[in-house]
């Protein structure tokens, strides 16, 4: 008997061939590496659907990606920067080739920072397009934080990504001081000494907390490693994925766009990431790169070496925080020193704590919480795609350049002893100034802003109603004269009426059809309150019926003028024609 035999059920696979391995989309679409890894990954789907992922083209857009790109760059610069950088505040004799320096005695951290930028070639300029990149990331966020506040984009369904949008602000912040922090110069070294103190005012816990920080008594010898951890590591992985998660949000969700004639809650007129957007998005890294660079190689930043290293002992003379930190550092100096209270053999540093520990955490916890207080006012649960102009929003743009005046205020404040030397003034005047403008200022900008925008609404109300000013004075039969208006075309009068009308709440009866109090009787009064403070005095746009009302009559009274209009034309045409035969 054969082998075959041996096995019988073996002869019912006789007929059976070998099936045919698939082939996935992503081979027959793209085919080679490409469709290799798709059979192993599955990510054709997923990329097919971000590279035909339509983006809107708007300029205003382009302030997310420099922030993105700051930070790439950042992180770029960054790590060739960690080949050399020692973060270590052991003691070492300097010994390079910045002879001012050469035979002083320096933490490690100090004297590998000097090294990279006087003896590693392209050393310098790379530092100075970190720092300078750095503070371009701030700068970008803060202003893309203000176009998407200005614009509404941070309503439903951009919550989420508006908070990741205020933690990343944050945590820009945080991650910029401990980079100037690292080199341990004299100008770092006083932020250090001012960071300590501010954490010791904290109540019952300050020393344990700078215990804790420091490895010991200030300035320790643990700082900088510790620094430089947070630095490198920690808050960069942070970044990175809250950066991803932001930019996968705004992937999923429907992408924002301005208001315009075809553009609706429901599609998005643009350009797909792949060829156009790529392609765009591609050149503007470069033109970013390339603008940092040149700022580097052009205008000096952080030179550490004319400062010297840290030394408990002196403060460097006009030391100032980057420009992110000095509306802290103006809180501080306005704060008057009689709020310190002592009690029960404790003291209350309540001249500090208001602006070293509770100002920054509390200004991005309003700055997060903005769209929730919005909603509540509003009860609008709708989702929204197509952005405000921010003179549709008078209250949100007043409340938003009110907050940026306050801003502006302590951050001046903060140089107020630079200021006193260079004008020749009181630093006690300019104390109280800062003082008065920083409760005085902020109201009368969000009087006038909020002005501005209802007269802006009016404007448009009218430009729609009548249209533009033509220059031509009509007359009526009366004798009454007119002015010629020229109607707008109707996609820009699409443009000033699109917007929503708006009113006020109305307040519901606190007590329900049997005299019952309804438990959401006192938060319906305060949405009543704050729905009068945003909307009692709205400028609505034009309706269909009043558009039509002011055609009506525009066109009846052209109706009546434009015949002897044209026959006045036609006679003075006529006359100058025999006059001009009569000469012949």
């Amino acid at each position: 008997m054969t082998a075959t035999t041996d096995r019988p059920a073996d002869a019912l696979r006789d007929g059976d061939r070998t099936p045919p391995t698939p082939t996935s989309a992503g081979v027959r679409k793209i085919g080679g590496l490409a469709g290799w890894v798709d059979e192993r990954t599955g990510a054709a789907k997923p990329v097919g659907y971000l590279m035909k992922k339509v983006f809107p083209d708007h300029w205003s857009f382009m302030l997310g990606e420099i922030a993105m790109y700051s930070m790439i760059i950042c992180l770029i610069t960054g790590a060739f920067l960690t080949f050399w950088f020692v973060p270590s505040m052991g003691e070492t004799i300097y010994d390079g080739s910045y002879v001012p320096l050469r035979g002083v005695r320096m933490s490690e951290a100090y004297a590998s920072a000097v090294h990279i930028s006087f003896d590693i070639k392209g050393g310098l300029i790379i530092r100075q397009i970190h720092h300078w990149a750095a503070l371009m990331f701030v700068v970008a966020i803060v202003v893309h934080m203000f176009r998407v506040f200005f614009t509404g984009a941070f309503r439903k369904p951009r919550e989420i990504n508006w908070v990741i949008g205020s933690v990343l602000a944050l945590l820009a912040i945080i991650e910029g001081f401990a980079g100037y922090s690292l080199p341990d110069d004299l100008l770092s070294g006083t932020g250090i000494r001012a960071m300590a103190g501010f954490v010791q005012t904290s109540p019952v816990i300050g020393t344990y907390l700078v215990y804790g920080i420091f490895g010991g008594p200030f300035p320790g010898e643990m700082i900088i490693p510790r620094l430089y951890s947070a630095h490198v590591l920690l808050i960069p992985a942070i970044l990175v994925g809250l950066f991803t998660a932001h930019i996968g949000l705004v992937a999923l969700q429907k992408h924002t766009q301005f208001p315009g004639p075809g553009r609706t809650n429901d599609n998005v007129v643009g350009y797909p990431v792949m060829p156009v957007y790529a392609a765009k998005a591609g050149g503007f890294f470069f033109i970013v790169f390339g603008v940092l660079a040149l700022m580097a190689a052009l205008v000096q930043i952080n030179p550490v070496w004319a400062y010297g290293p840290y030394d408990p002992s002196p403060v460097t003379a006009g030391s100032q925080p980057d420009w992110y930190m000095g509306f802290a550092d103006g809180a501080l100096r306005l704060l008057p020193g009689w709020l310190e209270v002592n009690a029960f053999g404790y003291t209350l540093s309540m001249n500090i704590i208001p602006g070293a520990l509770i100002l920054l955490p509390l200004v991005y916890v309003v700055i997060g919480a903005y769209p929730f207080v919005e909603r509540f006012v509003t009860k609008d649960e709708r989702e929204h795609h197509l952005l405000q102009r921010p003179r549709n929003a008078p209250v949100r743009t007043a409340i938003g350049m009110a907050g940026a005046t306050a801003y502006t205020v302590l951050m001046f404040a903060s140089g107020n002893d630079i200021m006193a030397i260079q004008l020749g003034m009181s630093i006690n005047d300019l104390t109280w100034f800062f003082r008065i403008g920083f409760f005085v200022l902020p109201p009368i900008v969000f009087w006038v802003t909020k002005r501005m925008c209802l007269s802006l609404q009016r404007r448009d109300r009218e430009q729609v109603l009548h249209g533009r000013e033509s220059g031509t004075i009509i007359r009526t039969p009366d004798g009454r004269y007119f002015e010629r208006h020229e109607t707008e075309l109707p996609q820009d009068q699409w443009l000033l009426v699109q917007h929503e009308p708006v009113a006020p709440l109305q307040l519901e009866p606190e007590t329900d059809e049997h005299g019952v109090a309804r438990p959401a009787a006192r938060k319906d009064r305060v949405r009543a309150a704050l729905s009068r403070f945003y909307f009692a005095d709205a400028v609505n746009p034009v309706t269909p019926a009043e558009l039509a009302a002011a055609q009506h009559h525009g066109h009846e009274t052209e109706a009546i003028e434009a015949p002897r209009h044209a026959r006045e034309i036609e006679s003075a045409e006529a006359a100058e024609s025999a006059e001009v035969a009569g000469r012949r």
